[in-house]
């Protein structure tokens, strides 16, 4: 299922991200302490991918944090446990749109408002690996162009 880009419960989007890193952290022996939660709230707030000084700019506003490290730690953490994506191709971050979940994300980069769609990648790519014997340990999958409203606007 595609998640971004279609009109949905934001509010529910936000609570369901937070509720589920909350239960993995605690059936995993995590911590999200309040500084990786801020972050991972400041990243739900849209769909877009922000970068690291973009989120430690947000910090430092809230007197949580001025220094580069602290946003970078928090942001590894969240992607390191699958709370986060990192968008290489923007250098930034976005929160995962289907946290708990086992899978290998795709994402749709709209190239006039920003937002970005998490999909999944689809199975083509791990059935050509499998057949030669190839063993992926990492997929980074981004598409850029234009979402459905930013095609109805141009």
């Amino acid at each position: 299922m595609t998640t971004g880009f279609d009109r949905h419960d934001h509010a529910a989007c936000v609570h369901d991200a937070l509720r589920s890193a909350e239960v993995t952290c605690a059936t995993s022996a995590l911590r999200l302490t309040p500084l990786r939660r801020r972050v991972l709230e400041i990243l739900l707030e849209s769909h877009a991918a922000l970068g690291a000084y973009d989120v430690l700019a947000r910090l430092d506003a809230e007197g949580l944090g001025s220094k580069p490290p602290v946003a970078y730690r928090a942001l590894g953490f969240l992607v390191d446990n699958g709370f986060a994506h990192r968008i290489e191709g923007l250098n930034a971050f976005i929160a995962c749109a289907h946290p708990g979940a086992a899978h290998t994300p795709a994402f749709l980069i709209c190239r006039g408002c920003h937002k970005i769609a998490e999909t999944a990648a689809g199975a083509p790519l791990g059935s050509a690996a499998a057949q030669s014997g190839f063993a992926i340990e990492q997929t980074v999958v981004e598409a850029q162009g234009l979402c459905p409203a930013c095609q109805t606007a141009s």
